[in-house]
């Protein structure tokens, strides 16, 4: 059983790893789709269709496949998911809008509040136990701040250049404050709205999978509700019938690319490790997301890599570190917990025994 936890954590961690990646890339073919002329309300309609029509089958197949009997769906469980669908949606086009105003650097390293967010609102919806004296306590506090201290140090400080820009690329990763071609205050602060929305999503989600314990269902529900309210405000919003229409080109490949691994895909794992971590382990994994902008930037569009750059993303790691063995630390504590309370219900009725025994001896 251990072992079985063991693989199932690295799976797990190796998944959120993989997604923040895939983030980071989305958002490149994103601004690449939208210098082509790719119409944002386009691309969220269509990408949640796609996860939609994507995961409809699986959810059929699991459904009748699965061993365990889940509950009745009942109006709590639907206003809930019709909620998140809510907030998925309109936090798509508030960050979508955000990226086009500033550059995805600025969207990746803004995306480290959604770990304090998140940390925040479960410990006012007491989602998360907050003892300041608990080791792992100090650790997941201390942990999010360095990590996102590591954020601030990769945007606010350059540094030496260390590895010179191997080639030019139209759409570049690297940001900065005195950037004249993007309005980044107002990139910034619709960021912050997105990730905060996020974090909203993060905590409903915890509870809805609780409530019904099936990643697949709960997920495509989601994107259902989702694909409803983008289709009532893109439809009114984008009211040029062309832009509807796809060509083979890059915005197919972008909007294919978020429905598939984005919305459908990303958003189960998402929802498998709510159910499995809860939200704080989850979210811990967003400061990755801005070294792995500069360790892509380099790679594959030929940015120059700077002393910040390596200085954060080993700040980042430090704090990520943190975060998660103060997680660790947690669940050990509660398994231990729950070990002493079992061993101290099995004593009790041997204790009663003896007591019974010694009472009839003594009369």
């Amino acid at each position: 059983m251990a072992r079985r936890n063991f693989c199932k954590e690295i799976i797990l961690f190796l998944a959120m790893v993989s997604l923040e990646c895939s983030k980071v890339g989305l958002n490149v073919v994103y601004i690449e789709a939208t210098l082509k002329g790719m119409s944002n309300y386009v691309f969220i309609f269509y990408a949640s269709a796609i996860a939609t029509l994507v995961l409809l089958p699986f959810a059929f197949f699991f459904r009748r496949s699965a061993s365990t009997v889940l509950p009745s769906v009942k109006f709590p469980l639907i206003s809930r998911i019709f909620l998140l669908g809510l907030i998925g949606s309109s936090a798509q086009l508030i960050g979508y809008k955000g990226i086009a105003y500033s550059s995805p650097t600025l969207a990746s390293a803004m995306s480290n509040l959604t770990a304090a967010f998140t940390f925040t609102l479960a410990v006012i919806f007491r989602m998360e136990k907050l003892i300041l004296r608990n080791a792992s306590t100090q650790a997941k506090i201390i942990g999010t701040i360095v990590s996102i201290s590591g954020a601030l140090v990769v945007v606010l400080y350059k540094g030496p250049m260390l590895l010179s820009s191997s080639s030019t690329h139209p759409v570049s990763l690297q940001w900065s404050l005195a950037s004249s071609q993007s309005n980044w205050v107002i990139g910034g602060l619709l960021l912050a709205v997105e990730y905060l929305l996020s974090s909203f999503w993060y905590i409903i989600q915890t509870e809805v999978i609780k409530m019904y314990p099936s990643e697949l269902e709960v997920v495509l529900l989601c994107n259902l509700s989702s694909t409803i309210v983008s289709a009532i405000i893109c439809f009114m919003a984008e009211t040029n019938l062309t832009a509807w229409r796809l060509s083979y080109d890059i915005a197919l490949v972008a909007i294919i690319y978020s429905g598939l691994l984005g919305s459908s895909l990303g958003s189960v794992v998402h929802t498998w490790g709510l159910r499995i971590k809860g939200p704080i382990y989850v979210t811990s994994f967003k400061p990755l997301s801005i070294a792995i902008v500069a360790v892509m930037g380099f790679i594959f569009l030929g940015d120059a890599l700077y002393l910040g750059s390596v200085v954060g993303g080993v700040i980042i790691c430090v704090g990520f570190y943190g975060v998660l063995w103060g997680k660790a630390s947690e669940g050990k504590n509660e398994e231990d917990s729950s070990i002493v309370a079992i061993d101290s219900k099995s004593k009790t009725p041997l204790l009663q025994s003896i007591k019974a025994e010694e009472t009839r001896e003594a009369y």
